[in-house]
């Protein structure tokens, strides 16, 4: 759990220093976001959401059109990819 701790606070740090970020350090933040969040789901027994408001699918979007996105819109991103992770870890220490 404290590898996912940490990445949480990585990813908050980023969100609000991210005009410091390139968009491929974006893209790699997400797409290890996307990886966590599957990992986690997976371990605690959480379906994801197949619909388009899946935080999921939203990361992957964001990740590929990171170039695409304002500030604003990178550092919301970020915030709720942190959002669904520290949820998860709630799931999985409750179960433990």
């Amino acid at each position: 759990m404290f590898q996912t701790t940490a990445f949480v606070s990585e990813l908050i740090r980023a969100a609000n220093e991210v005009e410091k970020l390139t968009p491929s350090e974006v893209s790699r933040l997400l797409d290890r976001s996307v990886a966590t969040i599957r990992d986690m789901r997976e371990q605690a027994g959480v379906a994801g959401n197949r619909r388009k408001n899946d935080v999921v699918i939203n990361l992957g979007i964001a990740s590929a059109r990171v170039r695409d996105l304002s500030i604003e819109d990178i550092k919301d991103t970020l915030i709720d990819a942190a959002d669904a992770i520290r949820a998860l870890r709630i799931i999985l220490v409750e179960r433990e």
